[in-house]
């Protein structure tokens, strides 16, 4: 099952275990059974604390449980966590064999003081990149407390699961047998919700943090190059984001990071994420801003908000909160996502095998979504506002290529149909003629573009009629001392690189601004 390189890797990994594991799997007569039991065999065979044995009696087969032998501690996987989700496997076998689990020491406490028994169970795909975070915020969280328990399905081999909750989009999340949540999630998410008094304890550490030299909002791309060369100047740096990575953890293949040929989004953001942790940069993840108060005198102190009892000061602000998926705004749309309107084709793709799905738009994301899909679902129909696709010619050309795939274009979506638990169709107007016609389907996936993150800064900042954040070729903003980067700013060309450029040029600003405002004046330093 696992080639030689990736066992020599693992066995590398073993080699932290500290306590005795077993693997306790529960096999049916299905060919992935036989699969599970030869991963299983050859992943024991990597370490003599790790066993296994294939008489297990859960209900969901394949399926194993990983286990702290003589303890409660345990987690648990129904089917075979490759794909993206090796890597949970992989942090399972050493978090249950004793190896530590790496999260902040508050977060780790709130955890362990999570009363009552919680029962979580997790719906992912393989191909979801957003899935990986909340099986492995989940499984960390039942090794550190017993009385969570958690099991991550992949839901391709539990489709039976799947259509009786009506689940059309991972990661979706049940606890105690009711709708926890959906979409990615990690630990300190996760402790908020169950936690009515997180937020106060959240509030009063932030308000309690002394004021910095430079605050980065947004954890993408250009909040990371904004932070890191923020601290390689040696001045007291700050960053705040929702989520580290961005819209960058939602992108599947990356081919044109210069120097890189080829990686993957969420692969890029947690190197992001350590590349800022090698420097001095106070973290603090899973806070969305609200408001921005600059400063109202040269040298003073701006206010980023963080709810309506917690907020952040410093001298200089660099605003990096990225952009998010463009919504159709047509009646249905919102009531039916997740219920089959949907923005990632990688995460949910599988969950619409043989079914009959449209996408959104005629760009190269909306002509890949629509590459990738067709080799899934049984029809794909690309519906195009304009008439003529905007994506580039090679990907047209693969994409006309493909039996399966119809295009529609001079279209305008006009409503999304459903029987009020899933997407039964769609209408739209052909731009021509003025016609209203009617698609039958099953899936709406939504690539029309992006929407900047900047509503909390409505009235603050000066904005374009699109809502991006007016900057200069420094990066400074109409607020002194407030400074922009990456997609949420008015710099046309949204990308991973230009976004990194963009808040190093911040930061570079942000630094020019401090000592231009610190420096003494003739008379003081006379």
């Amino acid at each position: 099952m696992l080639d030689a390189n990736l066992l020599a890797q693992l066995k590398t990994y073993l080699a932290n275990v500290t306590a005795p594991i077993e693997l306790v799997a529960s096999l049916d007569e299905r060919p992935k059974s036989a699969d599970l039991r030869a991963m299983l065999t050859e992943i024991a065979s990597q370490s003599d604390l790790v066993t296994a044995r294939f008489d297990g009696t859960a209900e969901r087969r394949p399926s194993f449980r990983i286990e702290r032998v003589g303890t409660d501690v345990a987690v648990e996987f129904a089917g075979l966590p490759l794909g993206h989700e090796f890597t949970s496997l992989v942090l399972a076998l050493l978090q249950v064999g004793g190896h530590p689990v790496k999260e902040d020491e508050d977060v780790i406490a709130s955890v362990r003081d999570l009363e009552g028994d919680l029962e979580f169970v997790t719906y992912m795909s393989l191909s979801c990149q957003n899935c990986p975070t909340v099986v492995q915020a989940l499984n960390a969280m039942s090794v550190l407390n017993p009385r969570i328990k958690h099991v991550a399905v992949e839901g391709s081999l539990f489709q039976d699961e799947i259509d009786a909750r009506k689940i059309m989009a991972v990661p979706t999340v049940y606890l105690n047998g009711e709708l926890f949540g959906s979409g990615r999630m990690d630990v300190a998410d996760i402790v908020a919700k169950l936690d009515t008094g997180a937020g106060a304890k959240v509030a009063a550490k932030l308000n309690a943090v002394e004021p910095f030299e430079v605050l980065v909002v947004g954890g993408g791309p250009g909040g990371a190059a904004a932070s890191i060369y923020a601290a390689r100047k040696g001045i007291r740096t700050g960053l705040v984001a929702e989520r580290f990575g961005g819209q960058v953890l939602d992108t599947m293949a990356i081919e044109n990071f210069i120097s890189i040929p080829y990686t993957e989004g969420p692969k890029l953001g947690a190197e992001l994420e350590a590349h800022v942790k090698n420097y001095d940069v106070e973290l603090y993840k899973g806070l969305a801003a609200t408001k921005l108060v600059p400063a109202t005198e040269p040298g003073g102190l701006a206010t980023v908000e963080l709810g309506p009892d917690a907020r952040l000061s410093a001298k200089s602000v660099i605003v990096a909160t990225g952009a998010r998926w463009r919504h159709m705004g047509v009646p249905g749309e919102q009531e039916y996502k997740n219920k089959g309107v949907t923005f990632c084709p990688h995460c949910d793709g599988p969950l619409f095998k043989g079914k009959r799905v449209a996408v959104i738009g005629g760009g190269n994301s909306g002509i890949e979504a629509a590459i990738d899909l067709a080799g899934v679902v049984g029809h794909v129909t690309v519906v195009e506002f304009l008439d003529v696709l905007r994506a580039d010619e090679v990907l047209v050309r693969k994409l006309k290529s493909l039996p399966n795939v119809d295009i529609v274009m001079s279209a305008r979506t006009t409503e999304v149909l459903g029987d009020g638990d899933q997407v039964t169709g769609l209408d739209y107007e052909d731009r021509v003629t003025g016609e209203l016609k009617h698609l039958d389907l099953e899936g709406i996936f939504v690539q029309i573009g992006l929407l900047p993150n900047t509503e909390w800064l409505q009235g603050t900042l000066e904005l374009n009629p699109r809502g991006e954040i007016v900057v200069d070729e420094r990066g400074a903003t109409s607020a002194d001392g407030i400074f922009a980067a990456g997609d949420c700013t008015t710099e046309p060309f949204k990308q991973i690189v230009v976004a990194m450029g963009t808040g190093s040029t911040a930061a570079l600003s942000a630094f020019d601004h401090l000592i231009r405002t610190s420096a003494p004046t003739s008379d003081e330093a006379a």
